[in-house]
C-alpha cells in the first residue's frame, strides 16, 4: 500500500477524483481465437483504488516510485482529454498480490485512468479505457462491464459476455511470480496455441453459463481451460486442486494462465467454502495465501470523493 500523497494547493486545484477497479483470479479462459489472443475475464471483488488530483501546473505527474504504469495511464488521460498542461498528483491503494496473475498492474492503471477523467468531469467509454491501458502494458480487460472477451495484446476483440451468476473464487496463491509482460511479448504473442478448437469449447461453455446463469457450465469451461494451459505455463499444483476441487464439491478450477494462482470456482455455499479452505492448507503445503473472493463484473467505479473545483479550462 502506498502512502497518500500530499494534497495539491487549494488554490491551484482543478478537480479530484476518485476510482476503484478489480483485480482478478487470472481468467477463466484464455487462448487464440481466429489467431488472435484472447481472454475471459475474472473479476473478484478486491482490487486497487486510486486518488488523483490535477491542479494548473507545468504537465508534471507525480505518484508511487512503485507503479510508474499508472503514472503514465494518468498522463495518456490528461493527453487524451486535451489537458496535457495540467499537473497530476497520483495516490494508489491495492490489496492485490504482485506479479501473480490477479491483475494488480491493470487495476491500478484502470483505477487511475478513470479517477483522472473524474477529475475533470469527464466519461470515458469502456472501449477508451481499454485503449489507454494497451497503450501502457498488455492488459486484463477489467475495465470491460460483465465478464468479457478482451484481446489483451492490442485491444480488437472487446466485448461482454454476460454478468455473472452468484459465484465465488477460493484463490489459491504460490510461490513464485510471473512477469506478465515479459511472458506475453514471448510466448503468447508467438501463437502457443496452435489447436484453437479447444479453447473454442470452452468459450462456448463459458459464454453459455453466463446466458443461462449456470454456474456449472462456468466451471466446466474454466476447467477445460486451465488443462488447455499445461502445456503452455504449467501449473504443477493443478492436478491436486482439481482433486480437491471434486472433492470440496466445487464447481471446477480456473488459473492464471500467465501467473501461479488457481481459483476453485463455487456457488455462494460458506460451508463448503470453509472446507475447501482448511483442506488446502493441508494437501497443498505450497500455498502461501488463499483469496475468498465473489466473482463480480468488470469495470471501474468512481468513488465519493470526486470533487470539481474550478473549470478546466480556467
Amino acid at each position: 500500500m502506498t502512502r497518500p500523497a500530499e494534497p495539491c494547493q487549494t488554490a491551484n486545484l482543478v478537480g479530484r477524483g476518485a476510482a476503484w477497479a478489480p483485480g482478478t483470479c487470472g481468467e477463466l479462459a484464455q487462448g487464440h481465437l481466429d489467431g488472435t489472443a484472447v481472454m475471459v475475464t475474472c473479476p473478484i471483488d478486491v482490487g486497487s483504488r486510486a486518488v488523483v488530483e490535477v491542479s494548473h501546473g507545468s504537465g508534471s505527474v507525480h505518484g508511487p516510485a512503485s507503479a510508474p504504469k499508472a503514472g503514465r495511464a494518468v498522463a495518456s488521460t490528461l493527453d487524451l482529454l486535451g489537458r496535457p498542461d495540467l499537473n497530476a498528483r497520483l495516490d494508489l491503494e491495492s490489496a492485490l498480490p504482485r506479479s501473480k496473475g490477479m491483475a494488480s498492474s491493470t487495476a491500478d492503471v484502470s483505477a487511475a485512468i478513470a479517477a483522472t477523467a473524474a477529475a475533470l468531469d469527464a466519461t470515458l467509454s469502456p472501449q477508451q479505457q481499454a485503449e489507454l491501458a494497451l497503450a501502457v502494458e498488455p492488459s486484463d480487460g477489467v475495465m470491460l462491464p460483465g465478464i468479457a472477451l478482451f484481446d489483451h495484446l492490442g485491444g480488437r476483440i472487446a466485448r461482454t459476455l454476460g454478468q455473472p451468476p452468484p459465484m465465488r473464487v477460493l484463490v489459491l496463491e504460490f510461490a513464485g511470480e510471473v512477469d506478465t509482460e515479459a511472458f506475453n511479448a514471448g510466448n503468447r504473442a508467438n501463437g502457443v496455441y496452435h489447436d484453437d478448437g479447444h479453447f473454442r469449447e470452452a468459450l462456448e461453455l463459458i459464454a453459455a453459463g453466463l446466458a443461462n446463469g449456470d454456474p456449472r457450465q462456468i466451471g466446466e469451461g474454466a476447467t477445460l481451460s486451465s488443462q488447455l494451459n499445461q502445456s503452455v505455463l504449467p501449473k504443477p499444483q493443478l492436478s491436486d486442486a482439481l482433486k480437491l476441487g471434486q472433492d470440496a464439491g466445487a464447481l471446477g478450477v480456473n488459473v492464471a494462465h500467465s501467473g501461479t494462482v488457481i481459483g476453485l470456482l463455487f456457488e455462494a455455499d460458506a460451508e463448503l467454502i470453509a472446507w475447501a479452505a482448511h483442506s488446502a492448507r493441508q494437501r497443498l503445503p505450497e500455498i502461501v495465501a488463499i483469496h475468498n473472493c465473489r466473482m463480480i463484473g468488470g469495470g471501474a467505479v468512481v468513488h465519493p470523493g470526486t470533487q470539481r473545483t474550478v473549470a478546466p479550462t480556467a
